[in-house]
């Protein structure tokens, strides 16, 4: 038997292949010299000596970060559509430019009662912002005019400091002050371009005014400039009956083919009991606007005639009423109006408030002064209506309070009064006196287009009783 021994052999290779192991190694060696001989050839060609600057497009960005109550804090890249690649912040990095990066925008809804100064310190503003601000030019003192439910965007810089403040006043208008380098503010009204479209309508009242003026595809806000404007002349809780009418002449608002809401009446009739009443918008030279009959007298009166809105009267005036509550004779001298609570009440006209507080079985009352030779009574309020107290001027429809059932009431409602000298006066049937007319300068280009008007009223109103009689 033969055995391989090859095993066990010396591992020292042969002469021959120390030769093919030396090639190899040679071989490899000057393969890596060549490739990094190449790399840094190459590395060196393409590589830029100094960085390029890319512009990058960047679209406006607004995140919402944090929201409490009715405040929300949002910050917002704006206006920024070239950036230069981010370096490091050092002293020499222009401030304005730091600014300009990005904005923290807070929301700020406006309070019943507040005004821009309260609403600067309870954000904790620059009074000297605020001032700048308000007297910026012309255009800066609508500030002033800010609403309650509306709202005002506060914007911060990265600093923190007040850089703008943004009053979106309507669906196509709003007040912009931004903060320039030396502190002041400019201010401007940016509009974009709305198209008021005239549509008409008409109706006539089988249950009430705001179901019957939905039912003739009127929106809320036109039902209630429709009642606003007849206020004075017509009770809507009280005087309106089966086949009372009204036509109107009214604006919708477009931006592009996009509608927006309702604009303003520019003309209505409402015909109560038989009684026809037309009116037509004017506004002057001066930018003032309000309602007028075809002999230029103003619609608007010194009083409401119901300081309430589409309530129902549980109670009228009667010297010889029962009290419901005392279940005695008692004069009943002004009228109740029931309404859920929390329901607002407007001052009936301008006045300056002279009691503010509880009175025995009327509960929580507001007086009114107007004047010397009137007065106004509204009793059994929940609550006030804060920012005024005793002293307080107040204008025609302000709200004073709310309804409630304070005192001695059965249910909750307001009881409303009415003086002259003094003197309890029925609030439903006492003669209101009339407001200025229209200005002396101004009663011919009045007539002039209101023309027009008043005569596409009367066509409406021929067609309305046309087709009322053809349906019969």
């Amino acid at each position: 038997m033969r055995y391989r021994n090859d095993l066990f052999q010396s591992t020292n290779p042969p002469k021959n292949e120390t030769n093919n192991t030396q090639k190899h190694l040679f071989i490899g060696v000057a393969c890596a010299a060549l490739i990094t001989i190449s790399y840094a050839f190459f590395a060196e060609k393409f590589e830029p000596s100094a960085p390029e600057t890319i512009a990058l497009t960047i679209p406006d960005i607004t995140t919402k970060i944090e929201q409490t109550g009715g405040t929300k804090t949002l910050i917002t890249e704006l206006g920024i559509t070239e950036v230069q690649p981010l370096t490091a912040v050092n002293a020499n990095t222009p401030t304005q430019s730091m600014q300009s990066l990005s904005t923290i925008w807070q929301e700020h809804k406006v309070k019943s009662g507040e005004s821009l100064s309260a609403i600067f310190s309870s954000n904790d503003l620059n009074k000297l912002d605020l001032h700048n601000i308000v007297h910026a030019n012309d255009i800066s003192s609508q500030f002033a005019t800010i609403r309650p439910g509306k709202s005002l965007m506060i914007g911060h810089d990265i600093s923190g400091e007040l850089s703008h403040l943004i009053y979106k006043k309507n669906a196509y208008a709003e007040l912009k002050a931004t903060k320039l380098e030396d502190g002041t503010f400019k201010v401007e009204l940016l509009e974009q371009e709305v198209d008021r479209k005239i549509n008409t309508a008409t109706g006539v009242i089988h249950t009430s005014l705001f179901v019957d003026g939905k039912n003739a595809g009127l929106s809320d806000n036109i039902i209630m400039q429709l009642a606003n404007i007849f206020a004075w002349d017509i009770d809507f809780a009280l005087n309106l009956h089966e086949g009372d009418r009204f036509s109107i002449i009214y604006e919708k608002l477009y931006i592009g083919s996009k509608l927006i809401g309702p604009g303003n009446i520019i003309a209505a009739e409402f015909i109560n009991q038989g009684k026809s009443i037309k009116t037509v918008r004017y506004q002057n030279a001066e930018g003032k606007a309000s309602y007028y009959t075809s002999g230029g007298n103003s619609m608007r009166k010194a009083f409401l005639r119901t300081p309430i809105d589409f309530a129902r009267i549980s109670s009228h005036f009667n010297l010889k009423r029962k009290h419901p509550v005392l279940n005695r004779i008692r004069a009943h001298k002004g009228v109740d109006y029931a309404a859920r609570s929390g329901t607002p009440i407007k001052a009936a006209g301008d006045g300056k408030i002279t009691y503010r507080g509880r009175k025995g079985g009327y509960g929580r009352v507001v007086i009114v002064q107007h004047g010397q030779k009137y007065s106004t009574l509204y009793a059994h309020m929940s609550k006030y209506r804060k920012g005024q107290r005793v002293g307080s001027r107040v204008k025609q429809g302000q709200v004073i309070g709310y309804v409630g059932k304070s005192g001695l009431a059965s249910g909750p409602h307001l009881h409303y009064e009415f003086r002259v000298n003094g003197v309890h006066r029925n609030p439903l049937t006492v003669t209101l006196p009339n407001a200025n007319p229209i200005e002396a300068k101004y009663k011919a280009d009045f007539l002039e287009k209101s023309k027009t008007l008043f005569e596409q009223l009367e066509q409406l109103s021929s067609t309305q009783v046309a087709v009322a009689h053809i349906s019969e």
